[in-house]
């Protein structure tokens, strides 16, 4: 795993690591292997906070509660690329907020 930072602008934009499609800015990320990303939201203590989908191109974004505290992003890319990301729960309350709020993005869990 690796912590990524904003001043880290290897992946995406620098917001925590994220693609530049995912309409998310988090100061601090934790990227997972996809191996260990899959486990974990797929155990029965990853429970499904949310799920957007972008109307204008094939990203998703899922958000999925594991602990009190940390939760992890799975970002869908357009050829089926799932990339994971840790983040404390707390970072995640704006993040939410701005999926919900970005035009070409759509709640699909409800």
């Amino acid at each position: 795993m690796s912590t990524q930072s904003a001043r880290d602008g290897a992946a995406g934009r620098g917001d925590g690591g994220l693609p530049d499609a995912v309409p998310v800015s988090l100061d601090r990320t934790t990227r997972l292997s996809w191996e260990l990303g899959d486990r974990v939201t797929s155990g029965a203590d990853a429970t499904l906070a949310g799920e957007w989908r972008c109307h204008t191109a094939p990203w998703a974004v899922a958000v999925f509660d594991v602990t009190d505290h940390t939760a992890l992003l799975r970002v869908r890319t357009p050829v089926g690329r799932e990339l994971f990301y840790g983040a404390a729960d707390a970072d995640l309350a704006a993040a939410r907020d701005a999926l919900a709020a970005a035009p070409d993005w759509g709640r699909r869990d409800r």
